[in-house]
């Protein structure tokens, strides 16, 4: 089989993570690379041997030969960046969140579905080891009717800088870049219901927190001393979906915890779990209250998560097996998103 040659747009951080992936694919060819900034996409080209290199990307696209792209740029850029390449008629895996607004997320599932080529969003949690054994104890029915799910992704020392804290190229602070993971995470165990009300708040007290000496352990791969901070550092939501389950989140770029966190937690009527970072699990036993916890490989690891993201959307493409992260969930979370943002600004629910 001929190789799928694939191109990337935009080689800050997370692209490496998509680079990796696919120089391990047996069925892929990395053909092309593009940035606006030249010194960051000639490492990358210099880094993994990739002759072909350019700031313009319709330049990249008018290859007939690219077979598919993954979009990793900034969030502002997904929406013109995907269309772009679907409209040049190539496959695309866009990084998430889809965009930074339910409409852009519209607007690119039209593209994909007009030029019949696929869209799928990286949502990468739905390929980890521990979603895929708790998607066995759900569909085993071990936990009944599932009601109630908490997630949170809490930092503590301030956003990455660069374009992650300038809410014109983000879209916004931690709820769109770390909460956005464990909110899918969640709705896909639950089996993706349909959301229909949100309250939520944002709070800007720490900003990015670029007072604190040491070195931070996120960053971005070019920031500045002049760089913007205009986005929140905590967020807070409540969100309840059509089967009357709620969903309770927290997000964090900046707060007085003592360390970093990211867990979910799902109780269900007969039983409950928590991924932090080991699974365990509670229930009842013969009458007695008993906790259960599975051995360590069932732990949350990000480790091989995106060579099975990457390896499945290539599969998508030579195989036409369905799509396990499609269009249509990016936008059911970016509506949750926005409504988010929107009852923070506000005050008040929104009703999706």
């Amino acid at each position: 089989m001929e190789k799928i040659k694939i191109g990337i747009i935009g080689t800050g951080s997370i692209s490496e993570q998509h680079i990796e992936a696919y120089k391990n694919n047996e069925n892929v060819e990395l053909y092309a690379f593009c940035d606006i900034n030249e010194e960051r996409l000639k490492f990358m080209a210099d880094k993994y041997k990739v002759k072909r290199t350019f700031t313009d990307m319709n330049e990249m696209l008018s290859l007939k030969e690219v077979d598919a792209v993954s979009v990793c740029t900034w969030n502002s850029a997904h929406a013109p960046c995907t269309i772009a390449a679907l409209n040049a008629g190539k496959h695309v895996l866009c990084e998430k969140p889809m965009s930074v607004s339910q409409e852009d997320a519209q607007a690119m599932k039209e593209a994909a579905e007009k030029n019949s080529k696929l869209l799928m969003i990286g949502f990468v949690r739905r390929y980890g080891n521990d979603c895929g054994i708790l998607k066995e104890f759900i569909e085993s029915d071990y936990f009944g009717e599932i009601y109630y799910a908490k997630a949170t992704y809490l930092r503590r020392n301030g956003n990455p800088g660069g374009w992650f804290g300038d809410k014109s190229r983000s879209g916004g602070g931690p709820l769109i870049d770390l909460g956005v993971h464990v909110i899918d995470l969640v709705r896909f165990l639950m089996g993706n219901p349909k959301p229909v009300s949100v309250y939520g708040t944002t709070f800007k007290k720490l900003d990015d927190r670029r007072n604190i000496k040491g070195k931070k352990q996120y960053i971005a791969s070019r920031t500045t001393n002049n760089d913007i901070c205009d986005v929140e550092d905590l967020a807070s939501a409540m969100i309840r979906f059509d089967n009357g389950a709620v969903l309770s989140i927290e997000a964090s770029f900046s707060l007085n915890i003592k360390k970093d966190e990211g867990k979910i937690e799902l109780f269900g009527t007969k039983g409950g779990a928590k991924l932090d970072p080991e699974l365990e699990l509670y229930t009842e036993v013969n009458d007695y209250l008993a906790d259960v916890k599975l051995d360590a490989q069932t732990s949350l690891s990000f480790d091989g998560l995106f060579a099975k993201e990457i390896d499945h959307f290539v599969s998508c493409i030579t195989d036409q097996i369905p799509c396990k992260s499609p269009a249509q969930d990016g936008i059911e979370i970016m509506a949750i998103l926005d409504a988010i943002y929107k009852s923070a600004a506000t005050g008040h629910e929104v009703i999706l």
